[in-house]
């Protein structure tokens, strides 16, 4: 297998590389979409996520990864098990990949045809979706995915389980995961139900600063003359980033939301005119978990302003009127609110 990109020798997209952050913080703000043109590093930043991540504690044999800590979110046999008897092992933080041509049966998973002809044994084969439980799930060109897999997507992402009835089979297991998405909108629109799935949005453009390409071409060419040597020179800072997000993790309980920072949040969404309350829920858990990446305490404006572009841009409703980007139509409603 490959070995990753280092994720801290990324160069540029900063918006882009702050939201992949911020959800490995708090994977309850939902799935991260990345817009943009080709070749603008939009893959090679969400295969580096698995080299970022420590790894996570999973029943042992588990084909879910299922948290021997939360039985709540556990599969059926998981479940049975008592916790004397529960043995652990420690896997990486599974990212994985859904190819467009992907079938049904794939993603979800289905009869295994193996086991079912050669020895008479009708078990279920997991699919995609159990691989990505408590990882995230990484669509490339995700506005061309075929209707009927967005549809399982949608069900799926809003339920946290994935139920299997086919075949004779009728199976149930844990299935939550973070959305990630690329593609380039000139190729096609999301569907308006899993546009909403995603808690923040990044347009990325190619850099036109000369310098940045350059510094961009060299560090790509450096990983791909020498992998093994290109990831040891970035492992310290690889290692930090990790840490700071661990850090997140930890103290994003202890970060304190105060009414009138919410207020403020409702006022902003409710001035763009956003659908329901989602983007509330949304840009409260992303500010909050931007603040423990910065290492604070409290969240303040300055983290509202920082979070709102990429909570609000891809929520906002087409005004015929003002042809204006949906990223400065935020900053604007910003300006306002926060005048007012």
């Amino acid at each position: 297998m490959a070995q990753p990109f280092p994720f801290s020798a990324i160069v540029g997209q900063e918006d882009m590389t702050l939201a992949i952050q911020v959800v490995a913080v708090d994977p309850r703000i939902g799935g991260v979409l990345v817009l943009g043109d080709r070749g603008t590093g939009k893959s090679t930043a969400v295969r580096a996520l698995a080299d970022l991540l420590p790894p996570i504690k999973v029943v042992a044999g588990c084909p879910y990864g299922c948290d021997p800590a939360n039985a709540q979110a556990q599969c059926d046999a998981c479940k049975s098990r008592t916790a004397s008897r529960t043995k652990t092992e420690l896997r990486p933080v599974p990212v994985v990949d859904l190819p467009l041509g992907a079938t049904e049966d794939r993603v979800v998973g289905a009869l295994d045809l193996e086991k079912a002809l050669s020895q008479g044994i009708k078990e279920f084969a997991p699919g995609l979706l159990a691989r990505a439980n408590r990882g995230f799930l990484y669509i490339d060109e995700v506005n061309l995915l075929e209707d009927h897999i967005v549809d399982l997507l949608i069900d799926v992402a809003a339920s946290g389980e994935n139920l299997v009835e086919r075949e004779g089979l009728s199976v149930r297991h844990p299935a939550r995961f973070v959305l990630v998405g690329s593609g380039n909108p000139e190729e096609g629109e999301l569907r308006p139900q899993l546009l909403d799935r995603f808690g923040l949005s990044v347009e990325v453009k190619t850099p036109q600063d000369l310098a940045l390409r350059v510094q961009v071409v060299r560090r790509r060419d450096a990983y791909e003359r020498d992998p093994a040597a290109f990831r040891a020179e970035w492992e310290k800072a690889n290692l930090k980033l990790r840490q700071r997000i661990l850090r997140a993790q930890k103290s994003l309980a202890l970060i304190d939301v105060d009414d009138a920072l919410l207020l403020l949040c409702a006022t902003l969404c409710h001035h763009l005119g956003t659908d329901g309350l989602r983007a509330e829920l949304t840009l409260l858990r992303a500010t909050r978990a931007y603040a423990a990446l910065m290492g604070d305490k409290v969240v303040d404006r300055s983290h509202l302003r920082a979070m709102a572009p990429l909570v609000l841009r891809h929520r906002l409703r087409r005004n015929p009127l003002d042809d204006t980007g949906s990223g400065v139509r935020v900053q604007r409603a910003l300006d306002e609110v926060m005048a007012a």
